[in-house]
């Protein structure tokens, strides 16, 4: 285990729910990450669906965590922050709209008073245009995929744990598109 108690676990963390547009964000890039490369074993590739409150599982002795996910944040639809640990900690807690929403900062703290928080916690986050029901990304959204899979693949070569694109990519499962069997 390394110093902290942390396990050497890189975690790669998509949140969001798939039937709300561009909620479903975070699940979209892990689905495109898992087709297009093959991730070292001290990688953990997880789409994290609507954890609310449990967070804590994804955040427990992990070195370092990297969520993406839909944010609510000042900017334009589709816009890209990208917030540090010391920036969530500091932040003051926003309302909660839904019981699903996430709750990364409270599971931060409370991994923190327990001594098994990650080193490093980064959140990738995107400004929705529409949270309504759908399946489908908005535009601006669909627009920042790619840049926000570049920012995943910069972060984890800063942690020394680069994925490698695969020789050939299967297709991305995003199973929530599919039409409804007759």
């Amino acid at each position: 285990m390394a110093e902290g108690g942390q396990d050497g676990r890189v975690v790669v963390l998509g949140v969001g729910n798939v039937l709300m547009r561009d909620d479903a964000l975070g699940p979209y890039v892990i689905h495109l990450l898992e087709a297009r490369y093959e991730f070292p074993p001290e990688v953990d590739v997880v789409d994290g669906g609507t954890p609310g409150l449990d967070f804590l599982p994804y955040l427990h002795n992990a070195r370092s965590v990297l969520v993406v996910d839909a944010v609510s944040s000042k900017g334009e639809a589709g816009s890209i922050h990208v917030y540090r640990k010391d920036e969530m900690l500091a932040s003051s807690l926003p309302p909660r709209i839904t019981p699903h929403q996430p709750g990364i900062r409270e599971a931060l703290m409370a991994a923190e008073l327990t001594e098994s928080a990650p080193a490093e916690i980064v959140l990738i986050g995107v400004v929705p245009e529409d949270l309504e029901l759908g399946t489908e990304l908005t535009s601006p959204v669909q627009e920042a995929v790619e840049p926000v899979i570049e920012i995943v693949l910069e972060e984890l070569g800063r942690l020394g744990a680069a994925p490698r694109r695969r020789g050939e990519e299967i297709d991305p499962e995003f199973w929530w598109q599919r039409d409804p069997p007759p």
